[in-house]
């Protein structure tokens, strides 16, 4: 098996002259300004069946393809699963009366031949009363049964269910031993400032002993002096 791989040609100037070398940087990047906005286009398509209603429409009064696309567009975005009535889609489209009953009447009879009873195509979800869950096609159905884990592995549901009432206990664990270490702080303080008060009342007891001391010797002396004068 060959692989073709083209070969290489050494013509510079060829090359030069498609790359010049003098390349400088631009200061900022192209930037482009579009001259109209861009308007939305609508998520409705046309078929066959409605080419031929805008066909026939268009003898009678003035519409577009697009114009009708976005009337159905907007008819089925503000419909859901049960449709609007007829005063509700002139508040939701801007046309004429007589415009808007046509596109209405006709849409109305799409919807009602349809068989998914939408013009959109839109996912097939479970209905509320569950009456559609052996139905493949159905999306986000609710689980029904409870979600078994492989045999092999260790990380079934008791196990982690184990996991986190251990997880709970040694949080319950941890605030517990900061709060019998707050506590045990306090207790410390208390001691200290106890031992403390201990002492103050002590130097205090000693200095009120001194005072009464002093005192006793300064009231003592002047009557020995008067003894020992008058015994003379």
């Amino acid at each position: 098996m060959v692989i073709p791989v083209p070969e290489a040609d050494g013509n510079i100037a060829y090359y030069e002259s498609l790359y010049p070398g003098e390349f400088k940087m631009p200061k900022q990047l192209i930037h482009i300004q579009p001259f109209t906005l861009d308007t939305e286009q609508p998520d409705y398509d046309l078929d066959t069946e409605d080419e031929v209603f805008v066909h026939k429409l268009k003898k009678k009064m003035e519409i577009t393809f697009l114009q009708f696309e976005e009337m159905v567009d907007r008819l089925e975005k503000g419909s859901g699963q049960q449709a609007v009535s007829l005063q509700e889609a002139k508040l939701l489209l801007k046309e004429d009366d007589e415009l808007i009953k046509e596109v209405f009447d006709y849409w109305t009879r799409k919807r009602k031949n349809g068989k998914h009873g939408t013009l959109h195509p839109t996912v097939k979800q479970e209905k509320r009363d569950g009456s559609s869950t052996s139905d493949p096609y159905v999306a986000f159905r609710r689980r029904t049964e409870k979600m078994q884990t492989r045999k092999n592995r260790k990380n079934e549901e008791a196990g982690y269910e184990k996991m986190l009432k251990l997880r709970r206990d040694l949080s319950r664990a941890v605030t517990i031993l900061e709060m019998i270490k707050r506590r045990e702080k306090s207790k410390r303080e208390l001691l200290h400032l106890t031992l403390e008060i201990v002492e103050k009342r002590w130097v205090l007891l000693i200095d009120v002993q001194v005072f009464l001391f002093k005192s006793y010797c300064s009231d003592a002396s002047p009557l020995s002096q008067d003894n020992f004068h008058s015994g003379n």
